[in-house]
């Protein structure tokens, strides 16, 4: 009763969400419509020289009003195809990005009206923009490679709003990416020792895709990370019975889908020149002998990246309770050595 009674809810909430997001386009496309009709209206009502107290500017003014009319008309246009656009596309992601290039080929279309119409000569447009845009690349090279990284981001997808990555120094969640720079809710980073967030904001620039290596643990094809958990035991334990019991606890606690998905990435590596990678049975068990005096025992499973710490914390709370019933077969190091 629960489960559907939260499941009617969340549809619910989704579509107040969906009504409150169509109503709010239709304001915006109202508001864009009588702005546009004003700008005729007033351009009509210059040209019959009703108000004739712009004099010698009413070319310009002239000129400016039409320039408006039209960009509120690619603005009415931008707003209908980014109604189509969520209409169709499911992945946030993916709507995102999209919604992100049809404003910005929007805004560089009304720049290029507006030139367009304050010179009659396309020429001396086309001239005035390629002069224009001379000075702002030289005044502007670091904005502008860091929105040339916006269109490698989208085009490529490094990453993308939702994802787990690390660029440089800095780690977190993609929870915003400007045509200018991306802002990371940070986890880890100097305050935390675990994989939860820290609370910070990280922003920064586009152009640091082209000067670092970018780690994305939420990579769309497998959106999964190796974990492993080192448990520490004396030599004279029983290794098989240490295995198998490790094991065991594993597969009871880990999602049991997680050994369709090694399954998975067992294909990703066939399609790629490192095939002759062997994956072991899942959960993995391995065992090394430490440099002082015991035996690790790793405990090496996939995992959500977002949710590591807390399957980590659970796995060791079950584990150890585990072993610790059996003291005969499992003994644990003594001694400052430890």
């Amino acid at each position: 009763m629960d489960i559907k009674t939260s499941h009617t809810t969340a549809e619910e909430k989704k579509e107040v969400s969906h009504l409150h997001s169509k109503t709010k386009q239709r304001l915006w496309i109202g508001s864009y419509i009588l702005s546009g009709v004003a700008c005729l209206l007033l351009y009509f009502l210059f040209r019959l020289k009703i108000f004739n107290i712009i004099g010698s500017y009413q070319k310009t003014v002239l000129s400016l009003l039409l320039a408006g009319a039209a960009s509120f008309g690619i603005l009415i246009f931008s707003r209908i195809i980014q109604g189509i656009a969520v209409k169709r596309s499911h992945a946030k992601a993916i709507l995102y990005n999209i919604v992100r290039l049809i404003k910005l080929i929007t805004f560089v279309i009304i720049i290029f009206v507006f030139i367009s119409f304050l010179n009659s000569n396309w020429y001396t447009a086309a001239m005035s923009l390629g002069l224009i845009s001379l000075l702002l690349g030289f005044a502007l090279q670091t904005p502008i490679a860091s929105l040339i990284g916006w269109f490698y981001i989208v085009m490529r997808v490094p990453y993308k709003v939702g994802d787990r990555i690390q660029v440089s120094d800095f780690t977190g969640d993609v929870v915003e990416i400007n045509y200018f720079d991306t802002t990371l809710w940070e986890f880890a980073g100097n305050y935390m020792t675990s994989d939860l967030p820290s609370g910070r904001l990280i922003r920064f620039p586009n152009s640091m895709v082209f000067q670092y290596q970018v780690y994305n643990y939420s990579w769309q094809k497998f959106p999964y990370i190796w974990n492993e958990i080192p448990f520490h035991i004396a030599y004279q334990s029983d290794l098989e019975w240490v295995e198998t019991t490790i094991r065991d606890v594993a597969k009871q606690e880990l999602d049991p889908g997680m050994e369709e998905h090694v399954q998975e990435l067992r294909d990703l590596i066939k399609e790629t020149p490192v095939d002759e990678i062997e994956i072991k049975e899942y959960p993995f068990v391995n065992l090394r002998i430490n440099a002082n005096t015991w035996v690790e025992v790793l405990l090496i499973y996939l995992v959500d990246p977002k949710k590591s710490s807390a399957v980590r914390t659970n796995l060791i709370k079950k584990v150890l309770a585990s072993l610790l019933k059996e003291p005969d077969k499992v003994m644990f190091p003594k001694g400052d050595n430890r």
